[in-house]
């Protein structure tokens, strides 16, 4: 009845990190080169160079970035100068100072924000063709579009 059972198959250990799971360089922490990952990462410290991730980059609030980053999903609360490709939703939150190049599908900036950047979005497709809109952004325009007021300047 009990320990008797002739099947003693050991639990199998997961191989692969969930995709959940968090990578964080702790403030203090430079690396200066390239950078991959698979799941979320969280850069509190410093990255000078590339940076490829598969999920969601997270930049602190302590956080600095100087260089090129390419993800699904990105939160910056911290500095970013560079060039970011964006697949997903790029969000920029009140403490963030950013400038640079920015290529994403879904942008939102909060009022507050340091936003000094080209911006090319990827609008949608129709009959299979990538639309795409072009605008230059500066601190006077942000605060505009984060307080939900549509306006084009020529």
């Amino acid at each position: 009845m009990f320990g008797n059972n002739k099947n003693t198959e050991e639990p199998k250990t997961q191989t692969t990190s969930p995709s959940s799971s968090l990578n964080t360089l702790v403030k203090g922490t430079v690396v200066d080169g390239s950078l991959r990952c698979d799941s979320d990462l969280r850069v509190d410290g410093t990255i000078k160079g590339k940076l490829t991730c598969k999920a969601k980059v997270i930049i602190g609030p302590t956080g600095t970035v100087e260089g090129e980053i390419q993800c699904a999903n990105a939160v910056i609360e911290g500095n970013f100068k560079g060039k970011l490709h964006v697949s997903e939703l790029l969000n920029v939150r009140e403490t963030a100072e950013v400038e640079g190049e920015i290529t994403t599908n879904k942008l939102l900036v909060q009022s507050g924000a340091k936003f000094n950047v080209t911006c090319k979005m990827e609008t949608g497709s129709a009959n299979g063709v990538l639309k795409n809109a072009d605008a230059t952004t500066g601190t006077d325009a942000t605060a505009k579009i984060a307080g939900g007021k549509a306006e084009v300047r020529n």
